[in-house]
């Protein structure tokens, strides 16, 4: 094995999912052998991350009778030349007294080479332990076991996916609807290149040009001068509106002439936010709800 300098640090676990018991009993199986009485060791928890089987680092420690403390052990092992994320993954985890711990899931590799550094009874039965482990684990009909259940893992995501996807097109298609009518609304007034009388606009609201222009001064956005309706302040010079000079047939005493407001293509879109904003709709949006 060549070995390579590593870490402790801890790095990131990712999906580790438990081995079948059906491996783990096959390769303590064939551990026993003829000395059937010392073999039978105490099983390991084997836990699978990418594919391939890793040893929780500690219950091997228990298992062979360490008796260095475990932090110290392990330490000692890292500094060998493992490495984090490739050779072994650290965990923290939370003991009920709130303090953190850090276990290590550790490669078949790793192990074997534990169990050879130990020299003695129980670690010859270990790594012939993990030799059988690492035989069953790579049978074919284990390998075509794992192939399909990461093949059904993989289905029921993209099922997963489709369902969100589909509930966010549903969503999106009740979004559209509702937006509908307002963006025929808007084509409506972009549409209209021209500026429009009072009379169009209140026609669109349900309203008499009278009435409008009355909604529109007790909202104070607009006020009389001289019989003409004026922007307040806060309005004015925004190009919402524009004057117009009307000459009407003359009388006795000359022409007459009338100035008259009409409304700008902005100013019908400020006219819509606003009084959207008040809870007042054009006819077509209220026919569309």
């Amino acid at each position: 094995m060549t070995m390579r300098k590593g870490t402790a640090k801890p790095a990131p676990m990712g999906n580790i999912h438990p081995v079948s018991d059906t491996v783990l009993q096959n390769s303590k199986k064939k551990c026993a052998g003829k000395r059937e009485a010392d073999a039978m060791i105490p099983m390991l928890r084997v836990e699978v991350k990418n594919d391939r089987p890793l040893i929780c680092a500690r219950e091997l420690y228990e298992a062979l009778g360490i008796k260095t403390q475990y932090s110290v052990w392990i330490d000692r092992i890292i500094s060998l030349g493992f490495v984090s994320g490739q050779d072994f993954y650290p965990k923290m985890n939370k003991s009920t007294g709130g303090r953190c711990s850090v276990d290590h899931y550790i490669t078949v590799d790793m192990a074997k080479h534990i169990c050879m550094l130990l020299r003695n009874e129980k670690g010859k039965l270990y790594r012939q332990y993990f030799l059988e482990l690492e035989k069953a684990w790579n049978q074919p009909e284990q390998v075509m076991a794992r192939a399909l259940q990461l093949a059904n893992t993989q289905i029921a995501k993209l099922q997963e996916q489709c369902t969100e996807l589909g509930d966010q097109l549903i969503k999106q298609q009740m979004l559209l609807e509702d937006m509908a009518p307002k963006a025929a609304y808007l084509d409506l007034i972009m549409n209209s290149p021209s500026s429009v009388l009072v009379t169009q606009i209140a026609k669109d609201y349900g309203y008499s040009a009278v009435s409008f222009n009355r909604l529109l001064h007790d909202l104070r956005i607009q006020y009389k001068v001289n019989d003409q309706w004026v922007l307040y302040a806060d309005y004015a010079g925004k190009g919402y509106v524009q004057s117009r000079t009307i000459y009407m047939h003359p009388n006795r005493t000359g022409p007459v002439v009338r100035i008259q407001t009409e409304w700008t293509q902005k100013g019908r879109r400020f006219l819509y936010e606003f009084l959207k904003e008040q809870g007042i709709l054009p006819l077509i949006e209220k026919e569309g709800g």
